[in-house]
């Protein structure tokens, strides 16, 4: 089995050239041997019409002969209704066989012609033409000199060998066998060279792709330019690798910037522990900041793992939601928050999304904004055209107009030691961001009119179907919520 596209094109062009060349060479064959048949039969047409018309202009001269007729035809001869031979252009009694019954016109026709097959092995085939002539007047005479009947029926007959005919076919169909094997070795040479030109720079692309590896993702594959196939799949693979990079590199930053912060807390959890240890009796303090620490910990390795689902999980399950609901029953869980909550919502908010998902995003939101708040916190649910918003505001430092991409990247602190202080992740905002991207939405940082941060969570209406989303790579951790 051929497995080379180069192969298999070049078997496909061969065949394929060898079927035009069968039909069309059969095709030409049957075309140049009926127009040279043709032409004879026209030809022995004329010659025998000639000869009708000479034997009804005056009786057959002494001895039966007609002139020798002209345009390659063979013989000419003259026969009565009973078969003789009344006149010929050569030796009457050398008249060949036209076989029984003789053939003659059909009713309403002057002339008819056949092809007579060889008469012996080595013999040729014969195009015959008879024509019907009335014949000459009373005078007339038959071959044998006797007297003719008043008015008798006759036909011309004209006969030409088709030697001419049948050697010219053959040798059309000598050269068409002769020239086939060159033209099918030429197409299937063609579609490889051709082939093998187009597939190079699929090649260079294999190559270079092969070259990637794990410690080289800034590797390209060659673009061989223009815009066919082969160029659009060498920039379509170099977007893809790209892509990889990226991601390789938010990867690896991503689990640098864990290991810091995972690292920190497990030093304080040792050292706070070992000196618990080293007291004959440790105090209650050592305890309870160790197990701060280690509660600290754990909501780290719980946002680690919640990125980690949102980034290559599956899509949010989505549903109608209302998330002035939500946002009333986040409310309500905080009975006794560090500054007040207000609620500004007129009417219900519908959405089309995953309650829990979205529950956790607004909730992260709210963290942020009590964490860094001066007096307080408003949480506006609201309709916009085709999007739910939910807008979370506070009067607290702000966030600076050039961190306002910044502050969503993970582990991201705009005052590292405050967020640690307040037991912040850096992962909130990160985690907002995720959920919000994977409903087909987005989390941004707005200026605020009064100071403070004005943080916006925007997803799909219920009206318009939406919500599901391919969550986007990335994210951010935000002020430390």
């Amino acid at each position: 089995m051929v497995s080379s596209l180069r192969a298999r094109t070049a078997v496909a062009a061969a065949l394929a050239m060898t079927a035009v060349l069968a039909v069309g060479g059969l095709w030409l064959h049957a075309v140049l041997r009926a127009n040279l048949l043709d032409n004879t039969t026209g030809r022995t047409e004329l010659a025998a019409r000639k000869a009708a018309a000479q034997f009804d202009a005056r009786a057959p001269s002494p001895g039966g002969r007609l002139p020798a007729p002209e345009g390659g035809v063979d013989l000419v001869l003259v026969r009565d209704a009973a078969g003789r031979t009344v006149a010929a252009s050569g030796d009457p009694k050398d008249a060949p066989d036209f076989g029984t019954p003789l053939p003659r016109p059909g009713p309403g026709d002057d002339s008819r012609s056949t092809v007579l097959p060889p008469a012996h092995p080595d013999g040729q085939r014969r195009a015959v033409v008879v024509v019907a002539a009335p014949g000459a007047g009373a005078g007339g005479v038959d071959g044998a000199g006797g007297a003719a009947g008043e008015h008798a029926p006759y036909a011309v007959y004209a006969m030409t060998v088709l030697g001419d005919v049948d050697d010219a076919t053959r040798a059309i169909a000598a050269g068409l066998l002769a020239g086939a094997p060159p033209l099918v070795a030429f197409a299937a040479a063609l579609a490889w060279w051709v082939t093998g030109h187009a597939l190079r720079p699929v090649t260079a692309i294999r190559t270079g792709l092969a070259s990637v590896t794990a410690s080289e993702l800034d590797r390209r594959v060659p673009d061989p330019g223009g815009a066919d196939e082969i160029a659009r799949l060498a920039r379509t693979v170099n977007d893809t690798l790209d892509r990889l990079e990226r991601s390789d590199a938010r990867q690896r930053q991503f689990t640098a910037d864990a290991s810091h912060e995972l690292r920190n807390p497990l030093a304080a959890v040792r050292s706070r522990l070992e000196v618990a240890l080293a007291m004959e009796r440790p105090d209650r303090a050592s305890v309870a900041a160790a197990l701060a620490d280690t509660e600290r910990l754990q909501r780290i390795a719980a946002d680690l793992l919640l990125l980690a689902r949102l980034d290559g999980g599956p899509a949010p399950r989505p549903e109608p939601v209302d998330l002035a609901l939500l946002a009333a029953e986040d409310a309500a869980r905080r009975p006794a928050p560090r500054v007040p909550l207000r609620l500004e919502a007129g009417a219900p908010v519908a959405a089309y999304g995953d309650p829990a998902r979205l529950e956790r995003a607004l909730a992260n939101l709210v963290d942020n904004a009590l964490r860094h708040a001066a007096g307080g916190v408003v949480v506006r649910a609201r309709a916009c055209g085709d999007w739910a918003e939910l807008e979370v505001v506070d009067d607290g430092p702000g966030i600076p107009d050039a961190d306002r991409i910044r502050v969503f990247e993970r582990f991201v602190r705009l005052d590292a030691d405050r967020g640690r202080a307040g037991g912040g992740t850096g992962l909130g905002l990160a985690i907002a961001r995720e959920i919000a991207r994977a409903h087909g939405g987005d989390v941004r940082a707005l200026p605020a009119r009064d100071g403070g941060a004005r943080l916006r969570l925007r997803v799909p209406g219920a009206g318009d179907g939406g919500g599901g989303g391919g969550g986007a790579s990335g994210g951010g951790g935000g002020r430390s919520p």
